[in-house]
């Protein structure tokens, strides 16, 4: 049986489950707030055209407004200073958007530390128990942290310091960016550096060394829990934005069961 009729048809039995991964969009799902003077996205909204009316009597459409970070959204190597030579979200490679996927979960870890830090000795230890990180695949972190996003105080976990989420360490970040073969980096919180990475060296390490290195984020995961360590295909849409910097985008997860 061909390859495609073979998945076709594991999809229909459920020998293959579809796993969405995405956060519904909607005018309460929390966005990154950043200090003054720095300028911010705006909210979701959604803007009413007509609903079976006098203004369109028998069709149902919106306008959307919304920021290309917003909610659960894939980052592009132009969005930061270090990519800015890099790709735009239209010019990632279709054959990019599909690929392998693992999770390191480490919610046991921010449970106990909301700031919380991945360094490189945790991940060779999950490669010495899970094997190697995929080659041209993405690296799902896990900290449990998709069971806030509900709220957005308790999502941003914020104080007069800033923010205490969990994120990776800025030695780990170049590590994974510059030495391992993954085309991204996938987390639960709202982007994909530490809530207090604003004072690491360099700030915001994933975002600087994983887009400067021509690599990928995706944030506002969900149902990370539901994937195996490894055996996942990952499908990640954003939309094709022209000279976009991002955009928020449906992933979904393809495992074996």
């Amino acid at each position: 049986m061909p390859v495609l009729a073979e998945l076709i048809a594991a999809l229909a039995d459920g020998s293959v489950e579809v796993v969405d991964l995405t956060a519904p969009l909607s005018e309460s799902t929390p966005i990154l707030r950043l200090p003054e003077p720095f300028a911010n996205t705006v909210p979701f909204a959604l803007e009413e055209i007509s609903r079976y009316d006098d203004r369109g009597p028998a069709w149902y459409w919106n306008d959307i407004r919304t920021g290309e970070h917003v909610g659960t959204h894939f980052d592009a190597p132009v969005h930061w200073v270090t990519g800015r030579d890099g790709e735009d979200v239209s010019q990632v490679r279709p054959g990019r958007l599909v690929a392998p996927a693992v999770v390191l979960d480490a919610s046991a870890h921010a449970a106990a530390d909301d700031d919380f830090l991945l360094q490189i000795d945790h991940v060779r230890e999950w490669e010495k128990r899970h094997g190697p990180l995929p080659e041209g695949g993405w690296l799902l972190y896990r900290t449990g942290w998709d069971a806030r996003a509900g709220d957005q105080d308790t999502f941003l976990n914020a104080d007069e310091n800033g923010p205490h989420t969990p994120g990776i360490s800025a030695e780990c970040a170049r590590w994974l960016a510059e030495e391992t073969p993954i085309l991204g980096l996938g987390v639960e919180t709202v982007g994909t550096d530490a809530g207090a990475a604003h004072g690491f060296e360099p700030p915001f390490p994933c975002h600087s060394y994983f887009l400067g290195a021509g690599k990928y984020g995706l944030t506002q995961l969900r149902n990370v829990d539901a994937l195996p360590v490894r055996g996942a295909v990952l499908v990640a849409t954003p939309l094709p934005i022209v000279g976009g910097s991002g955009s928020p985008a449906r992933v979904l997860a393809l495992v074996e069961r």
